[in-house]
């Protein structure tokens, strides 16, 4: 007989991947601060192929508001420019002659609404993943007790240890897109 928490615990690693993917997720999206994360999704062509920026530069950002990358050849300097002009046009980029100084602009009032409901979006598409991860579980947990697997006591307990666990999860995906919002609006 397969005991209710078993079952529960298949869907823990579920529910961390979509918090870590929405942790991914908001690390792209900007704020009045440079971060690599701004520039980590850009991949660049190079040698006939996509590469990741990370693997042909050092990113860092010594001020507020710049990202400097340093390619590990200066033969990847223009395509590194091009690459990270066509995928974050809203970034100013000035190449210099072994790097590129990549300024981020001040945010204005409605670019920082139209983040603020981009993280929304994001925030309720991890919602939903959860939520869908909850109903899978729920269902293995009626079959189980439908084939008399698990009684039906066991259910009713597993159905709240499950909705505890994604009250949990549902409350850390809040916090994040909070702790989000608010760089935003700082």
């Amino acid at each position: 007989m397969e005991d209710y928490k078993e079952i529960i615990k298949k869907i823990e690693p579920k529910l961390e991947e979509a918090l870590s993917h929405l942790k991914e997720e908001l690390a792209k999206v900007r704020t009045d601060r440079a971060t690599p994360s701004l520039v980590d999704h850009v991949t660049v062509e190079c040698f006939d192929q996509r590469l990741p920026l990370k693997q042909l530069a050092a990113v860092s950002c010594p001020e507020r508001r710049q990202i400097v990358i340093e390619p590990w050849d200066k033969s990847y300097l223009k395509d590194i420019l091009r690459a990270i002009e066509k995928a974050s046009p809203d970034l100013s980029c000035l190449p210099e002659e072994k790097l590129i100084r990549v300024t981020i602009p001040p945010l204005t009032e409605e670019y920082r609404k139209k983040l603020i409901r981009n993280v929304s979006e994001i925030k309720e598409k991890s919602r939903v993943r959860v939520k869908h991860n909850r109903e899978e579980v729920w269902k293995e947990i009626q079959e189980k007790e439908r084939a008399g697997e698990i009684t039906e006591d066991d259910k009713f307990r597993a159905k709240d240890e499950l909705q505890k666990m994604i009250d949990n999860y549902n409350h850390q995906i809040e916090e994040v897109a909070k702790k989000k919002e608010k760089e935003i609006m700082e």
